[in-house]
């Protein structure tokens, strides 16, 4: 008979005694946990709490056309307390809570007292407060301040923060956040869904002994993500020099504000758009709220004779007239129940259409505009891009107002002629800027272009521009317009004063009434000069706007910021000088 072996059931026996002796180990500690320290473990589990915070995602830059960055994100401090932890302490030590407050008010340049006022209307609110800002979005030195105090009910939690490292340079297009990382206006705004990153969680365990988190305890719920880079046409440096030119001139004249824009003949981009008074971002409480914004989009203006170039291309586009087509302009007509007179009281004057536009004459001109149906007319005016928005689509732009077209011309011939020489309907600066922008490029209007796109952190590019081109007159039209501007430039009054040399020009001045919003107009003049260089070759377009300069309230204010800043614009890219000379046109018959 075969002998069974007893080693197995010895190995069994063993291993069920170790078991036992294991189970048994847990059990004993298991009491003592639940039953022997109890109370000593639920003590320590009350010093420990579960924290989770926000990592916040960086805010994307924005960046001129060479990629100069205009607005970027830097690490900044929420600095933080425990309102809770911080009566504790005093009710432990009496008077440290106050020395706290001292040396906390140092470090962050507040008063002591409002530091213990932040901690007692907390636990008034809610006596288990665990939570309050003391301050928001300080910088590093102030956040090693505070730190070197190890205050242990104070803390502190990284917040990127907003700067602009050129100050009030293209300020009124950027815009700015605020404190709580809003976008306040601006680019900013505009561009926020590009801009904004996407906020991350992190949790940890601290104690609340001395508010330190535990290693080992943090783990990452969601990742943060950056946000994208916005990138403009805008060149930072011209930017800079003409606003420069600007503002030396608005104070030399004592205006109350200017507007310069300056845009590629070819393709609509906005090279700077200056707008005096401007603001810093990094400060924008030091700037009046009236002067945060760009007026170049949100302020429309009688544009007065500048406009005098869009009648006259369409007046030529309709095929009724050409430069040496005459009128007899006497200083008063009173076409219907109309009452159209030109500035100055001049005897009858045989005027060709160039002569109308190197004298500004609103009697020659309505001549000329009556040519044109007004269908004809109102329907050029939207094609130049008058009446509606930009395609930049900044925030508070404005449209612009036409006074409601050939219905309301009808019922008003005033209305009806004025508008023929830029008075009883609105422009913006940049709308102004876009029209002779479609004169310079042969008739083919552009669409404006502020932004180039958004580059996400991927590398993925979105937000490109419209760049669809329309003809909004014939090149023939156009160009015949920008010769007869060529004699503007030649021999009308200000011709000493925006002398280029070595470039032809093709330029208007305006001088237009200020309406009040009640159906009149203010006292108050608003005095522009728009144009392009080289009338040759057109390449780039200059529009210059100043209001209410008191000590030179002509075109003669703007005259000499057109000539420096097309000079710039000129210089700064290498522009060829023009070859032949300007055609020569008669001014009269």
């Amino acid at each position: 008979m075969k002998q069974t072996s007893r080693y197995p059931m010895r190995r069994v026996i063993v291993a069920g005694a170790l078991l036992i002796a294991f189970v048994a180990v847990f059990v004993v500690k298991l009491v003592e946990i639940q039953v022997v320290r109890a109370d000593e473990y639920n003590a320590e589990a009350e010093q420990v709490r579960s924290d989770s915070r926000t990592v916040y995602g960086a805010r994307g830059d924005i960046v001129d056309r060479n990629g100069t960055v205009l607005a970027d994100s830097v690490m900044r401090y929420d600095i933080t307390l425990s309102p809770k932890q911080a009566k504790a302490r005093e009710a432990e030590d009496p008077g440290q809570l106050a020395k706290n407050a001292a040396d906390l008010g140092a470090a962050l340049g507040i008063p002591a007292a409002q530091i213990t006022a932040v901690i007692e209307q907390s636990l008034a609110e809610d006596a288990d407060s665990d939570f309050a800002y003391l301050a928001k979005q300080v910088d590093v030195a102030a956040y090693d301040r505070v730190s070197a105090l190890k205050v242990p009910w104070v803390y502190s939690q990284e917040h990127p923060g907003r700067t602009y490292p050129n100050g009030a340079v293209a300020g009124n297009l950027l815009g700015w956040v605020n404190d709580d990382g809003e976008p306040a206006g601006g680019l900013e705004a505009a561009q926020d869904q590009c801009l904004a990153g996407v906020d991350g969680t992190v949790t940890s365990l601290h104690s609340l002994k001395d508010w330190v988190d535990i290693p080992g305890t943090e783990r990452t719920v969601k990742e943060a993500q950056p946000g994208g880079t916005v990138q403009l046409t805008i060149d930072a440096d011209l930017q800079w020099e003409v606003q420069r030119i600007l503002a030396a001139r608005v104070a030399e004249v004592g205006a109350e504000w200017g507007m310069v824009t300056v845009m590629n003949a070819k393709t609509g981009e906005l090279l700077a758009v200056a707008d005096v008074p401007t603001v810093d971002p990094n400060d924008p409480a030091s700037t009046e709220v009236e002067d945060r914004g760009s007026r170049s989009f949100s302020a429309p203006f009688e544009p007065g004779s500048t406009f005098k170039a869009l009648t006259a291309a369409s007046v030529i586009d309709a095929g009724q007239a050409d430069p040496t087509s005459g009128v007899v302009a006497p200083y008063r007509i009173t076409p219907g129940n109309a009452d159209i007179n030109d500035s100055d009281y001049h005897d009858d004057e045989r005027l060709t259409l160039t002569g109308v536009l190197i004298d500004s004459s609103n009697t020659g001109m309505s001549q000329f505009g009556e040519r044109v149906s007004d269908e004809q007319r109102y329907q050029d005016m939207l094609d130049f891009g008058l009446g509606a928005k930009s395609e930049v689509g900044f925030p508070a732009e404005e449209p612009g107002d036409l006074n409601g077209g050939p219905d309301y011309w009808a019922t008003d011939d005033q209305t009806k002629y004025a508008t023929m020489f830029g008075q009883g309907l609105t422009t913006t600066a940049i709308q102004v800027a876009s029209s002779y922008q479609t004169l310079a490029n042969h008739g083919v209007r552009m669409p404006v272009q502020l932004v180039q796109g958004c580059t996400d952190a991927d590398g993925t590019v979105t937000g490109k521009p419209d760049q669809t081109p329309r003809e909004v007159v014939s090149a023939k039209a156009a160009d015949e317009t920008t010769a007869m501007l060529e004699r503007v430039y030649l021999e009308g009054w200000l011709a000493d004063q925006w002398n280029i040399p070595g470039y032809r020009v093709a330029a208007k001045t305006g001088t237009a009434q200020v309406a009040d919003g009640q159906g009149g107009y203010r006292s108050e003049y608003l005095v522009s000069v728009s144009g392009y260089a080289p009338a040759d070759d057109p390449q780039y377009v200059v529009s210059v706007s100043i209001f209410d300069a008191v000590k030179m309230n002509s075109s003669a204010a703007s005259a000499p910021v057109f000539r420096d800043v097309m000079s710039q614009v000129l210089k700064k890219y290498r522009t060829v000088p023009s070859g032949a000379p300007a055609p020569e046109l008669p001014a009269s018959w």
